[in-house]
């Protein structure tokens, strides 16, 4: 176990963690590794509005996976009907890769079953992050083969390619 404990954001989270899903998802120009999508996408992720607006939602919640109490991730997920939808995942990059990504999806998925009681877990993914799907394949999740325009109007950032999608995926909690 690599982080030292999961909680539920509070609302004097939401500055840290529209901070972390920006740096994750959109760093600056020049950054590496594999997780971001600063070249198919401009502009901030999220902010806290938004982030605001999550935690103020009913059967949605934030959480946090801390590392000596400092936020070293966070993950969306939200129930609508019997699913737990689930966003936003992102591990501070000088974090990634050591496996609090899986640690934290793995919690998050324990959430929707036990406490949630949802019957499968779904997301959407920009369709052309191959290596984060295949990531979350690796992980049981599915690709369902259902697909939408890149969301432009949710002020999550402009895709630099014209007909960027999002495909949805799932997994099954095994709740029943």
């Amino acid at each position: 176990m690599i982080l030292d404990a999961v909680r539920a954001a509070n609302i004097s989270d939401i500055g840290d963690i529209a901070r972390l899903v920006n740096s994750a998802y959109r760093p600056k120009f020049g950054a590496h590794g594999w997780t971001h999508e600063a070249d198919l996408i401009v502009g901030a992720r999220t902010d806290a509005n938004q982030v605001a607006g999550l935690l103020s939602k009913p059967d949605s919640i934030v959480l946090l996976g801390l590392i000596r109490s400092e936020i070293a991730a966070c993950v969306h997920i939200e129930r609508i009907g019997g699913d737990s939808c689930i966003g936003m995942l992102a591990v501070n990059p000088p974090r990634q890769d050591l496996g609090i990504g899986k640690e934290l999806l793995a919690h998050t998925e324990h959430y929707a079953r036990t406490k949630f009681l949802s019957d499968r877990c779904v997301m959407m993914v920009v369709s052309l992050r191959i290596e984060l799907i295949s990531f979350y394949q690796r992980r049981g999740y599915q690709r369902t083969g259902s697909a939408m325009p890149y969301p432009q109007m949710a002020n999550s950032g402009t895709p630099l390619e014209a007909g960027l999608k999002i495909e949805m995926l799932e997994k099954s909690t095994g709740s029943r």
